[in-house]
């Protein structure tokens, strides 16, 4: 009976040891335009067809990081939006193939910067007529590129990078986990505070003059 526990708490430990770490929430994402860097092995992104275009019948628009070979790479289908005019028309099947070979030499402009490990993916390419969801969810080892909105850039910098790391068994960003905050924010509370005393004070005095 000792003997199966220590087997099961083996498995147990083997399967949580793969599984990847977790970053914790950055509080502050909707005050700043952010993408990543790499992606660790597994990760499913999806993009989305912009307004006015459709995906293709068949096609997925899911690309996800699977280790190819040794290295981290993300494995696509063949992404294409098309344009709703093209479906909505009478000669449709005319139009996209006569448009389809033009379309597909575009779909990879310059490579985006590659991750040469077995544990990430790097940047996905950039496909026409499309965008990729937002990804909320990061792992250890991710790096993260922000900027700033405009009235949360008081504290620099306002754009750079950070990075989720594990340091000393706690997983945070560094250098700093709160990028993109109004200083304004907290001095505003503070002197609004120091009004509320002030008044009740002036309150309090003059009700005792009174009495």
């Amino acid at each position: 009976m000792e003997l199966k526990r220590l087997l099961m708490w083996l498995l147990l430990g083997s399967i949580m040891g793969t599984r990847a770490e977790k970053c914790p929430h950055l509080s502050t994402t909707e005050f700043a335009d952010v993408a990543a860097e790499t992606y660790p092995l597994k990760t499913k992104l999806r993009y989305k067809c912009d307004n006015g275009y459709r995906r293709r019948s068949g096609n997925s628009l899911t690309i996800r990081c699977q280790n190819v070979s040794g290295t981290a790479s993300w494995v696509y289908d063949e992404l294409v939006c098309i344009d709703e005019k093209f479906l909505f028309s009478k000669n449709h099947t005319a139009k996209l193939n006569s448009t389809q070979e033009p379309a597909r030499e575009t779909q990879s402009p310059a490579p985006p910067k590659q991750v040469n490990n077995s544990s990430f993916c790097g940047m996905p390419k950039t496909v026409p007529h499309t965008s990729l969801s937002v990804h909320h969810q990061y792992y250890v080892g991710q790096v993260l590129h922000f900027k700033c909105l405009t009235g949360y850039n008081k504290k620099l910098p306002a754009s750079g990078t950070i990075t989720c790391k594990n340091v000393t068994g706690r997983i945070k960003w560094m250098p700093f986990d709160k990028p993109c905050t109004n200083d304004s924010c907290p001095i505003n509370k503070q002197l609004s505070h120091l009004i509320e005393a002030v008044i009740f004070f002036i309150l309090l005095l003059h009700s005792a003059v009174f009495v």
